[in-house]
This record gives structure tokens, sequence and C-alpha cells, in this order.
């Protein structure tokens, strides 16, 4: 049964905290909590397991045990067709076979403490940066990125609630903190301005991304599709997974509006 719930239960949450996935969920929940059509939350219950459902905008975020039916699961998702699909590998063989969706490899990187070139100003770095000049770095990097005041909007509220924290350097690369829960971390929308590629900037912002949460002992990750794997292996990164998403092949990327997640 897929039971639409507005917030989790002590256990529920003690379950998701273990995986990347389900930190995401209870971070989102703690930012928008269940009252939102565009962030719903969905718990599922069966004899045979459990597991629950995160739709935010088009994006389905899935944590299931793997003894849990997969019929329902599958229709929910032919239901709303998300964008982007990211599950436990168990429900890709069945969630795959809905029409237009095709699968993406990516790595997950642990972001390992190294030394940052001499070239490195650690007074570039803006902590508080404005939002509009994020904006205009991100688009050089993510053409399917929202529209500027959907992201806005989101990206301003998870701020504000403490679930993320966003970076510039020299006003030309930017990363986002997804989340920190537990000081377990998520770092996404890494973005580099065109005209300052090869720079080594990203390098050494990365670098010190690295090095801050570790000496604030805190354990960070980011993924990776595999045009980027390179890159972030060259930095000093270390793979420690990989795993598949599900993505819409039947529209173009910009004509969705979709969650940043």
């Amino acid at each position: 049964m897929i039971q639409q719930i507005t917030s989790f239960t002590p256990a529920e949450i003690a379950v998701l905290e273990q995986s990347r996935r389900g930190r995401q969920m209870l971070a989102y929940e703690k930012a928008y909590g269940g009252s939102y059509d565009f962030c719903r939350f969905f718990r599922l219950t069966y004899p045979e397991g459990r597991g629950w459902l995160f739709l935010f905008n088009a994006t389905l975020l899935i944590c299931a045990e793997e003894t849990i039916p997969q019929e329902e699961i599958c229709t929910f998702a032919a239901m709303h067709l998300p964008f982007r699909i990211e599950c436990p590998g168990f429900l890709l063989p069945s969630l795959e076979q809905i029409p237009n969706y095709q699968k993406l490899h990516r790595c997950v990187f642990e972001l390992t403490p190294s030394p940052i070139s001499d070239q490195f100003c650690e007074s570039e770095i803006d902590q508080n940066p404005k939002l509009q000049d994020v904006y205009a770095i991100l688009q050089e990097g993510f053409p399917n990125l929202l529209e500027y005041s959907l992201w806005l909007t989101d990206i301003s509220h998870r701020c504000r609630h403490g679930m993320s924290q966003v970076f510039t350097y020299r006003n030309s690369t930017t990363l986002t903190l997804i989340y920190d829960w537990n000081d377990e971390v998520l770092v996404g929308q890494v973005a580099t301005k065109a005209a300052q590629r090869g720079s080594g900037y990203a390098r050494d912002f990365l670098r010190w991304t690295a090095n801050r949460l570790a000496q604030q002992n805190k354990h960070a990750v980011l993924f990776a599709l595999d045009v980027r794997v390179s890159f972030y292996r060259e930095i000093g990164f270390r793979e420690i997974a990989s795993e598949y998403v599900l993505e819409r092949q039947d529209i173009q990327k910009d004509q969705q509006e979709k969650g940043a997640l």
C-alpha cells in the first residue's frame, strides 16, 4: 500500500538516515515539511517489506527493502512519469520497462583531503554569495537548470532552513552542500564559468571543501556522470560506489521543470 505522509516517525528516521537517498528525503522534509504539492512523501507498507517515495517536482527518489513488491512502485512511477528516477539497483529492471527511460551510469566519490596549490586564495571564497551570481555560473554548466525564479525559490528556502549552503570561488566556480545530515554531506551543483575552465579554480575549490569538511569531522560525497569521472579522479577523490539513475529521453531536458536534487 502507498500512503502519502507529511512527516516521518522516529523509527522511519532511524532507517532513512542510513542511506544517501534516505538522508536526502529527511533533509527535504526538514526544510519543506509535507504540505507542498511539489514536495511529497509516501510510505510503502507491505507484509513483505517497507519503503518510502519522495517526489520533488519531476524527480522521484525511492528507498525500499529488496523484499518489497515492485508492481505498485512501477505503477506509481508510470503514473507520474518523473524526469529522473533514483532508486535501489534491484528496482531498475522493472522501472526501466516504463517506455522512454534510459539508464545513466554515475559514480559516487568520497571527498578525500589533499594539498591545495599555491595559487589558491582562501579570501576569494564567498560563503554567502549573491544567488543571482551563483545561477549565472550554473547556467553555463547545466543547460537543463530550473528557470531562475523556481531555482531561486528552492535554493533560498533550503538555505534559509539550514538544509543547504552555497559557496563560490573567485565568482567563477560554485558548489552546493545539498544536505548535511548528522555530518553526512552531499555535495552537488559543481560548475565553473566557461572562460575560467582549465584555470585550476575548481580543483583547488573542491580540495578546500574536502579539507574543510574533514576538519569538521564530516563525511562528504558527490555524484559524477561518466563524462566527469576523470576530473574527480585527478583531484584525488576516491570512488566508493557505482550506480544507475533513470532519465526520460522523450523530452528535452530544458523543457522539464525538475528539482535540482
